[in-house]
């Protein structure tokens, strides 16, 4: 599995609860541009309209600009390919109070790209200075290690 696009600050700004892979609905031209590398997942998210899944925010930029079709809208509203099951379990969830649904990446599997994307619960201010204070404790203590031996 190739990774396409990771939403990097999905993971510091967010606590994740659970994961889930859908497939995404796309045209030719944007697979083409995914499959390229161009996608860009910061600021997107994962709704639920009438008892379906979609992705909003995900900016995918035409793959050759100047033959794009006019009405070409890099941030338009995808729809994602999730079983029923999934679909009635996840609204239930996304009901809850301070629960949000975040893409985290965009990957292949087996010539089909899919989305990856997380059940999760926002990050306080104090949550994120704890995850940096841990990070550079981690590295000083990495590089005395490294110093020693």
């Amino acid at each position: 599995m190739k990774t396409l696009s990771e939403n990097k600050k999905a993971l510091f700004n967010y606590q994740l609860l659970e994961k889930f892979e859908a497939g995404i609905s796309l045209t030719g031209q944007e697979v083409k541009s995914i499959k390229s590398g161009r996608m860009n997942l910061a600021g997107s998210f994962v709704v639920f309209k009438g008892g379906e899944a979609f992705l909003l925010g995900a900016n995918v930029p035409p793959y050759q600009p100047k033959n794009a079709p006019s009405d070409y809208d890099p941030k338009r509203t995808r729809k994602l390919l999730l079983t029923r099951k999934e679909i009635n379990y996840l609204l239930g969830k996304s009901e809850q109070k301070g629960l949000t649904m975040i893409p985290l990446k965009v990957y292949t599997n087996n010539g089909k790209i899919k989305l990856e994307f997380g059940l999760a619960k926002g990050k306080q201010q104090y949550d994120k200075r704890d995850a940096i204070k841990k990070r550079e404790l981690d590295r000083e203590m990495e590089r005395e290690l490294k110093a020693r031996g």
